[in-house]
């Protein structure tokens, strides 16, 4: 192999002697993932990726299939088989199963101790949350829904509620007839005679004294990674939990960034006074947003609260509860995604005016752009859901001096994985439109599948 290792997508197995007995864990974890995967037989990975062969294509291929045929779903691989130099290779490649059928994994452990997830060049089994978040969209359970034995109905705040009912009979013409109690039940503020999560974390009093951690944790940290200290020593030089219900954090949290954020004066061509913050308003308080509604409320994340992290060139905000249902990155910003917490999303339509028409993510990138900020990075991995903002604190020498190395580090042909891990990026999205594409668009990077730009297997090389 050119690369000389393993990646998200590629496991090799050197299949010389016999067919690896356990393969159960990548055909999970590849079925799993977006994209699937591919794995590679006749490479071994202890030789330095030497080249090996296969004992026999044809048998190897007939007991891989009746591995494929011990997992639920069962995997249908579809094989290749190659001859480089006298010696047979065979890729099997696993394609990503359908939402609906996640996870997949193998029947001899079980559903909790068969199912895997690709983790890098790794196969680990998935926590008992990474299942259940696969179930709780197949069985369509809806964790805003439930009560805690400690909630009353007197924890919710009786002017608010006031007013959430006026605001019902104007806008739901259906419901302006139904007595109280039968409007917050449709609602789904209250089930049974007591408030569910979406009640108390929509109207509760103080819904943080029954689940503490359905808050913010907002903190501002001193350079560009966790751990670095500012002058005083200190690791945080603003940190605060932020609660209340969700309009409140909302507020407080968009508050926290506005103090906190840099500001410059601009002087126009007309010759007037103009601030520009480091950040867009708007992209703040709907990327804020999204992570109080969007964010996982089941029994798994009652001890994770949402994480504000500002640092000297960018924010995170970073909430439990990865993609939801049949949602991908790719597809973000778009209409017909599913929606974790439909009364929630429903009921702050009414409250705040927000939009749950798939605004908030087009608007975000219309935000940035306008203020000549990068694009919003999105990723979503291992139960978590993060978006980072990146500010202009890069200087013009800094990117020169990126440049040169990215073009020294490009004499052989690089994946983004390769570019973001050696340059110290989290985000790989994020650094190939950045620095990566720029290049490209001036001739001095060139890609080994031109008509393929967005191909998982890109490599960029110097030209």
């Amino acid at each position: 192999m050119k690369d000389k290792c393993e990646s998200q997508s590629v496991e090799v197995k050197t299949a010389a002697k016999g067919t690896p007995e356990r393969l159960y864990d990548t055909l999970s974890s590849f079925s799993n993932q977006n994209g699937g995967g591919v794995i590679i037989f006749g490479i071994s990975e202890a030789d330095g990726f030497a080249l090996t062969g296969v004992y026999d294509p044809q048998d190897i291929q007939k007991k891989v299939a009746e591995q494929c045929e011990q997992m639920q779903p069962k995997v249908r691989p579809l094989f290749t088989v190659c001859e480089i130099d006298g010696k047979y290779v065979v890729s099997a490649e696993i394609g990503e199963c359908d939402t609906y059928e996640k996870p997949c994994f193998y029947l001899g452990k079980g559903r909790m101790r068969g199912s895997y997830i690709r983790v890098g060049e790794s196969d680990k089994p998935m926590t008992e949350y990474e299942v259940y978040s696969y179930e709780v969209f197949k069985r369509k359970i809806q964790d805003e829904l439930r009560t805690d034995a400690r909630a009353q109905i007197d924890d919710l705040n009786s002017n608010a509620i006031s007013l959430y009912f006026a605001k019902v009979r104007e806008n739901k013409k259906q419901l302006s007839a139904l007595d109280d109690e039968r409007i917050l039940s449709l609602q789904g503020i209250i089930q049974n005679g007591k408030p569910t999560i979406a009640g108390e974390m929509l109207f509760g009093v103080y819904p943080q004294s029954l689940f503490p951690q359905y808050s913010i944790i907002a903190s501002v940290v001193p350079g560009t990674e966790i751990g670095q200290l500012g002058e005083m020593g200190e690791r945080f030089s603003d940190d605060k939990r932020i609660e209340g219900t969700i309009e409140q954090m909302l507020e407080d949290a968009v508050s926290f960034v506005v103090r906190n954020m840099k500001r410059k004066i601009i002087i126009g061509s007309d010759g007037k006074r103009a601030d520009k913050t480091q950040y867009p308003i708007a992209a703040v308080r709907e990327a804020v947003l999204n992570a109080l509604i969007h964010r996982d409320y089941s029994i798994h994340t009652e001890n994770s609260p949402i994480r504000l992290l500002m640092f000297d060139n960018r924010m995170e905000i970073e909430n439990p509860g990865g993609l939801y249902g049949r949602g991908t990155i790719d597809k973000l910003g778009e209409t017909g995604l599913d929606t974790r917490n439909p009364y929630i999303a429903g009921a702050l339509e009414l409250l705040i005016g927000s939009e749950n028409r798939y605004s908030g993510i087009p608007t975000m990138r219309f935000e940035m752009k306008s203020h000549s900020l990068p694009d919003p990075v999105f990723e979503s991995s291992q139960g978590v859901f993060r978006v980072t903002l990146y500010n202009d604190e890069a200087s013009a020498g800094e990117s020169l001096k990126l440049t040169d190395q990215i073009l020294s580090y490009c004499a052989s042909p690089r994946s983004r994985e390769e570019l973001a891990e050696r340059f110290d990026f989290s985000a790989p999205t994020y650094f190939i439109s950045k620095y990566v594409r720029p290049l490209v668009r001036e001739g001095r990077l060139g890609m080994t599948i031109p008509d393929k730009p967005k191909s998982k297997n890109q490599h960029y090389f110097a030209k």
